[in-house]
């Protein structure tokens, strides 16, 4: 029996397919732009935003949360009913890495693969952020499709706890605490440290052994677009991974993606 993840993973992945059908390699940025350009025409976010969640928002402070771009507190600020979902689609620009983070990202598979195999650049990328009740924190999708093979699907789960108020989980009892901070036209999220999770033992990761520094910024665009860039560098190794994405947010109609 299909559960209700599944169904929501099959219609993420039938709707990269749709886009990666409907574009081809030689024309997916401009079909991309066109698409933003048409999000650009929906009515733009007044400057008195209607916030429900304020999970976000306690974390950055009251004078953080003012930074913000109203399009990215209306994002952040959006309250979801326990397994809503709130879903993006885009295109990756930029995904470069180091052999060094190559082989990271391979081995990564045994906890369940939170770093993109590829290098791929000019596909398809599709985030569903769902309200998980049960934990009170959100369970992220990722969806990238490559050129070769299947689409890679990335899972992880965001909670509001730990000493930094924000973990991510990543597979195998792995985390990682993470803070947010303002940046110019969006929101920073770094880690702070690396864990590991046994029941209720928790463990954290020494510096030298951890991956480095992960930033990831979630920065507005204007008319409904805006970019994610996930960075890793190492103290020694410098940039072993950095991959940039070009988000539009998507209506909330049924029958997949306008292609119009």
């Amino acid at each position: 029996m299909r559960t209700r993840e599944t169904d929501k993973i099959c219609h993420l992945i039938s709707l990269i397919t749709e886009i990666t059908n409907h574009t081809g390699d030689g024309d997916m940025r401009r079909t991309a732009k066109l698409k933003c350009e048409k999000q650009a025409t929906t009515p733009a976010v007044t400057s008195t935003v209607d916030l429900a969640d304020l999970r976000f928002r306690n974390l950055l402070g009251k004078q953080g949360w003012a930074q913000l771009p109203d399009a990215v507190r209306l994002r952040f600020g959006k309250r979801l009913n326990a397994g809503e979902s709130a879903t993006y689609a885009g295109q990756v620009l930029t995904c470069r890495m180091k052999t060094c983070g190559w082989m990271l990202a391979q081995a990564s598979r045994l906890i369940g693969a939170p770093l993109p195999l590829d290098r791929d650049s000019g596909v398809a990328a599709i985030v569903s952020v769902t309200e998980h009740g049960p934990s009170g924190g959100q369970t992220w999708t990722r969806i990238y499709a490559r050129k070769r093979g299947f689409p890679q699907v990335i899972h992880s789960a965001k909670r509001f706890a730990g000493p930094t108020g924000l973990e991510e989980y990543l597979g195998g009892g792995f985390g990682i605490a993470l803070c947010v901070s303002p940046i110019e036209g969006g929101i920073r999220f770094s880690s702070d440290h690396y864990f590991l999770q046994i029941g209720r033992l928790r463990l954290r990761i020494p510096n030298l052994l951890a991956p480095g520094l992960l930033t990831i910024d979630h920065a507005d665009c204007g008319g409904g677009r805006f970019t994610f860039t996930l960075a890793l560098r190492h103290s020694l190794l410098g940039e072993v991974f950095f991959q940039h994405i070009h988000f539009c947010d998507q209506a909330n109609k049924p029958g997949g993606l306008n292609h119009d």
